[in-house]
C-alpha cells in the first residue's frame, strides 16, 4: 500500500514557472510529451507564450508522465501545476494522493488558495500551495438522493476537477451540479462566440461539452439569424485568433500573449512620453548603389554570407548620428527626476512575428562593424521570424528601428518603446524625380520619421539627429569621415 508520504514524493508536480520578470501568466501553445512518455531531467516538454515571447519548458525530475493538467491553447496562471510525472514507475500502479473518500474534508476546512511563488526553470518548483476550495453543489441539497459517503466524495472532485482544474472528468460518477460540463479552453470558446453552454447539446463522454458541440451551437445560432449585409472580412493578423462559426458576420480574438503586452506598453507610452515627430525626405541613390556593390562584392568588406540590405546601412547611419549627438541615448528616471544619458546603445529593431510585434535589441550595437553589425541583424530577424525571441533579448533597449517602408508605406508616425528616448521609422524607397545638380532627374527617394521623448530631446537635439541620418543616407561615404 502506497502511504501519503511515498504518494507525495513519487508523484512530482511541475509548476508554470515565472519565465520573465514578473509574469502572472502563460499559455501552452505546444506538449511535446503525452501520458506514459518517460523524460528525463532537463527533457523539454512544452512551449508555452508568454507576454514577452515564446520559450520552451524543461522538466526537473526523470520519470513516466502520468498527467498533463491542460490542454493547449490554455491561459495558466504562474504557480499552477502544469505537469505530474511519476518518478518511480517501477514500483507499480498507484495514484497522487487525493482527498479520502471515506472521510471527506468539509468544505469549510478545504485550504485557501496561498501566495504564488515565481519558480525559475530547471529549478523544481514552489512550495506554494495551489489546493483550491471545493465548489457548493448547485439546486436543492434536500431534494437529492442519499449517496454513500464514497459517491458523495467522487461527485465534488468531479465539480472540482471541471469547474477549475481542466482535468478530465471521473468516468461514470454522476454530476452533483447542473452546470455544464466542459473543459476550460472550451467555457472559454463558448463565452468567446456567445454561446450558452446551458443550451448546448453535448456529445463527449459523461456529457461533456466539446469544442465540436459549440461550434455547431454557433452555426445554428448563425443559420438561424436573417443576415442584413455581407460578412464583415477583418483583417489578417499576426495574433492566433478563436476559429470563426460558419457565416459568422464577425471574428473575435483574445488579446493576449505579446499583443496584449505590446497594447499595455503602447498605451503607457503614448500617454506617459510627450511625443514630437519630425520628418525628413532624402535622396538615397548612393545608399541603395552601396548596398548593391556590397552584394556583388561582399569579399571586398568582409560580408561574405551576410545579409545586406538597406535596413543595414539605416541602422549604421543611426549609429553614427548618436555617437555625434549623444544626449539623444537617454532615458527619463521618473523615480529620482533625472535623465540618465546611455554611453552604449542596445539597438532594437520592431519585427513582424507570427505572435506579434516583437522588439528585441542588438547589444551594443554602437561597438560593432558594418560586418559584425549584419550578422547581428540577420540573427535577431531569423530568431524573431521563428518565434523563439527570448525575452532578454527584448530587454534594456535604447533606441529602435521600425521599417515600414517593407509594406509600401511612406512614413508614420511611431510610438516609443517604453524606456526608450527615440525610434526611427523608415518609409520606402521609390524612383521619384528629384531635383539633382541643378536637374530633374529619377532619384532613389525615401522618408524618414524620427519620434523622441521631449522630456529628454528638445526640438534642436531631435533636429540635428535626423539631418545627420540624412547626410549619411544621402552620402555614405560620411560612414567613414564621421565615424
Amino acid at each position: 500500500m502506497t502511504t501519503m508520504t511515498e504518494s507525495a514524493t513519487r508523484f512530482r508536480e511541475f509548476k508554470m514557472p515565472d519565465v520573465g520578470e514578473g509574469l502572472t501568466e502563460a499559455e501552452i501553445l505546444k506538449w511535446y510529451v503525452q501520458p506514459g512518455d518517460t523524460v528525463t531531467d532537463g527533457q523539454v516538454v512544452c512551449e508555452v507564450e508568454t507576454a514577452k515571447a515564446a520559450v520552451e519548458l524543461p522538466i526537473p525530475y526523470d520519470g513516466v508522465v502520468h498527467e498533463l493538467r491542460f490542454d493547449e491553447g490554455t491561459t495558466v496562471d504562474v504557480g499552477q501545476v502544469i505537469i505530474s510525472v511519476d518518478t518511480d514507475p517501477s514500483a507499480g500502479d498507484a495514484a497522487p494522493e487525493q482527498p479520502s473518500a471515506a472521510a471527506p474534508a468539509p468544505a469549510a476546512e478545504a485550504a485557501q488558495p496561498e501566495a504564488r511563488q515565481p519558480v525559475l526553470v530547471g529549478y523544481g518548483v514552489s512550495t506554494a500551495s495551489t489546493k483550491r476550495r471545493p465548489r457548493k453543489p448547485a439546486g436543492d441539497t434536500a431534494q437529492a438522493a442519499p449517496a454513500a459517503p464514497a459517491q458523495a466524495a467522487a461527485a465534488a472532485l468531479q465539480t472540482e476537477l471541471n469547474g477549475h482544474g481542466g482535468r478530465p472528468a471521473l468516468a461514470g460518477t454522476p454530476a452533483s451540479t447542473g452546470r455544464p460540463l466542459a473543459k476550460p479552453p472550451v467555457r472559454k470558446l463558448a463565452k468567446d462566440l456567445g454561446i450558452d453552454l446551458a443550451a448546448v447539446v453535448p456529445t463527449g463522454a459523461d456529457g461533456v461539452v466539446t469544442r465540436e458541440d459549440v461550434h455547431a451551437a454557433a452555426a445554428a445560432a448563425a443559420q438561424q439569424a436573417a443576415p442584413v449585409a455581407e460578412p464583415v472580412a477583418v483583417a489578417p493578423v499576426s495574433q492566433p485568433s478563436v476559429a470563426a462559426a460558419p457565416d459568422s458576420r464577425e471574428t473575435r480574438i483574445p488579446v493576449k500573449g505579446v499583443r496584449k503586452a505590446t497594447a499595455q506598453a503602447m498605451v503607457g507610452s503614448a500617454f506617459t512620453a510627450p511625443h514630437v515627430t519630425e520628418f525628413i525626405t532624402v535622396d538615397v541613390t548612393r545608399t541603395m548603389k552601396l548596398v548593391q556593390e556590397l552584394k556583388q562584392a561582399p569579399e571586398r568588406y568582409d560580408m561574405v554570407g551576410l545579409r545586406v540590405n538597406p535596413l543595414l546601412l539605416v541602422a549604421k547611419a543611426l549609429l553614427v548620428a548618436i555617437k555625434r549627438n549623444p544626449d539623444v541615448n537617454a532615458a527619463w528616471d521618473e523615480a529620482n527626476q533625472e535623465i540618465v544619458v546611455k554611453h552604449y546603445v542596445n539597438l532594437g529593431i520592431a519585427a513582424a512575428t507570427p505572435r506579434g510585434l516583437l522588439v528585441p535589441n542588438i547589444k551594443d550595437a554602437h561597438a560593432k562593424t558594418l560586418p559584425q553589425l549584419a550578422e547581428s541583424l540577420g540573427e535577431l530577424v531569423s530568431t524573431a521570424r521563428e518565434g523563439k525571441t527570448s525575452p532578454a533579448a527584448m530587454q534594456g533597449g535604447t533606441v529602435t528601428i521600425t521599417n515600414v517602408g517593407v509594406f509600401g508605406v511612406d512614413t508614420g508616425t511611431p510610438i516609443l518603446n517604453p524606456g526608450e528616448s527615440a525610434i526611427l521609422a523608415v518609409g520606402a524607397i521609390k524612383l521619384q524625380p528629384w531635383v539633382h545638380k541643378g536637374k530633374v532627374k529619377p532619384r532613389q527617394v525615401t522618408t524618414l520619421a524620427l519620434s523622441f521623448d521631449h522630456r529628454l530631446v528638445d526640438g534642436e537635439l531631435g533636429s540635428k539627429v535626423l539631418a545627420d541620418i540624412a547626410a549619411v543616407l544621402e552620402d555614405p561615404k560620411r560612414l567613414i569621415t564621421w565615424a
